[in-house]
């Protein structure tokens, strides 16, 4: 088998284009191992920050898809650089689950279950409740500022879709009356910078696979990357912002991308 086509990096979305759930989308094992065998360098982009990379790790390779940790690139990870970088060791409140805690304090900063914080940090929370909501809108009353992993408005599962991390941010802006600084998961050039690092290629020799039009699309299309949408997640084919955005590819999925 060999790829279709010719960029040299290759971003793949996780949810939806290389599993759904805990089942991998057909072929997705032979496309990423012909792609390594052509010498095209290979990581997993997703917005999602409900495991470690560790854990995305582990599990791409449990489903037939080896990879370690650095070949993921997760919005909590890249949440915890990017304002490490701006306010390092600041007191934080995290709307979030524990993979998202774990992953700010390993960056030094000091996860706080109360509104005396700096920031409050909104991710993809399945836990979020009223006691979270009350906790961010005290911290804003006292001086916090806002920011988010993700900007989706749901996440593929198999048999649907649930909430994601836009249901958590919209919650929080209603009742603060602030809006987020900075949402920094696709489709933001927050996210693409860390992922063509860790590539090793620029923007125009690389190319983003992914399900969603409005993250992996138009980040893709924005920043000068080749883009291919597959439609084993999200978007259907009769979608009208298909041919609004247009895409350079869209396949049915990823197993189509090698022949």
């Amino acid at each position: 088998m060999v790829p279709k086509l010719p960029y040299r990096g290759w971003l793949f979305d996780l949810d939806g284009t290389i599993y759904l759930g805990e089942r991998l989308i057909p072929g997705a094992d032979a496309t990423v191992a012909a792609l390594r065998a052509a010498g095209r360098r290979v990581a997993f982009l997703s917005n999602k920050p409900l495991q470690t990379r560790a854990e995305y790790a582990a599990k791409l390779t449990h489903l037939g898809v080896p990879a370690a940790p650095d070949d993921v690139i997760n919005s909590s990870l890249v949440l915890a650089r990017y304002l490490r970088d701006r306010d390092p060791g600041a007191p934080v409140f995290v709307i979030g689950e524990p993979p998202m805690l774990e992953e700010m304090a390993a960056h030094g900063f000091e996860v706080r279950p109360d509104e005396r914080v700096r920031w409050v940090v909104i991710a993809f929370d399945r836990t979020f409740d009223y006691a979270k909501l009350n906790i961010a809108l005290q911290a804003v009353k006292q001086g916090a500022r806002l920011i988010a992993t993700n900007p989706d408005r749901t996440c593929p599962v198999e048999g649907g879709e649930i909430p994601d991390c836009a249901g958590m941010i919209a919650a929080v802006e209603a009742v603060t009356d602030r809006k987020v600084e900075a949402i920094v998961g696709k489709p933001s050039p927050i996210i693409l910078e860390v992922a063509l690092a860790a590539l090793g290629v620029p923007a125009r020799d690389a190319v983003i696979v992914g399900d969603r039009i409005e993250t992996d699309i138009v980040m893709g299309r924005r920043l000068g990357l080749g883009t291919v949408l597959v439609l084993s997640g999200i978007t259907r084919a009769d979608d009208p912002r298909i041919a609004a955005i247009a895409p350079d590819h869209v396949v049915r999925s990823v197993r189509d991308l090698v022949e």
